[in-house]
């Protein structure tokens, strides 16, 4: 398995899609849980997709700090910001951190499986944040609760995030869906983009698959 992919590159992918995780599931017993099995999704991407593994290491937390608003964005609801930017991690959030990347028919997606020293509280966006908008100079976007697949004993949290942005005049877009499954001291978390190569259309989100990688992450995950 290629493990030429480093932790901190993924973590600043995961970071930019806003983690967030919730719903209405108990906790699961995770004694058997193992999070270097989150590799066993790879035998679910043809040969079309190049996949990569990265085996269990230390969790920086920073890496999975959620980026803030930049200065001068105002987010309606205001009071869901902080929903917005994405799921906080503590500070001195110990674990660790297995990961496997595809890219391929015009997506990558990216599969995240923490295990931590502590549950990590989790952020509930309520009736009032199913839809959040931003807009700030020179950029504007909107994040949407979407479907989750339901898995039990877990909660699980859908969203898609698109950001608009003026570059060198051009305008921009940047699309992502983010699946989150927490349960016990475990997290998992899948995330889909399009891929951007110069002179050719972008390709739609397979979103679709995006949840069932996550299904099928934390039954591994479970072993």
């Amino acid at each position: 398995m290629n493990r030429n992919v480093s932790l901190a590159a993924m973590g600043v992918l995961v970071c930019a899609s806003g983690l967030v995780a919730c719903g209405q599931s108990d906790q699961a017993a995770s004694a058997n849980a193992n999070i270097a099995n989150v590799a066993k999704v790879r035998s679910s991407f043809g040969p079309e997709f190049k996949v990569t593994d990265v085996a269990p290491a230390g969790i920086d937390p920073k890496k999975l700090a959620p980026h803030k608003m930049p200065p001068g964005v105002k987010v309606e609801p205001a009071e869901c910001a902080k929903f917005a930017e994405g799921q906080a991690m503590p500070d001195d959030l110990k674990g660790n951190v297995a990961a496997t990347s595809a890219e391929g028919a015009g997506n990558r997606f990216i599969v995240m499986a923490l295990e931590t020293s502590e549950s990590i509280p989790v952020s509930d966006p309520g009736d009032a944040c199913k839809q959040v908008k931003f807009l700030g100079p020179g950029m504007r976007g909107q994040v949407d609760v979407v479907d989750a697949p339901q898995i039990e004993g877990a909660r699980t949290v859908g969203t898609h995030r698109v950001v608009q942005t003026v570059m060198g005049g051009q305008p921009r877009t940047g699309e992502l869906y983010n699946f989150v499954a927490s349960f016990d001291t475990f997290m998992v978390i899948v995330t889909a983009n399009p891929l951007v190569a110069a002179g050719k259309p972008v390709a739609p989100i397979d979103d679709k698959r995006a949840r069932e990688l996550l299904t099928t992450a934390v039954a591994a995950v479970r072993g």
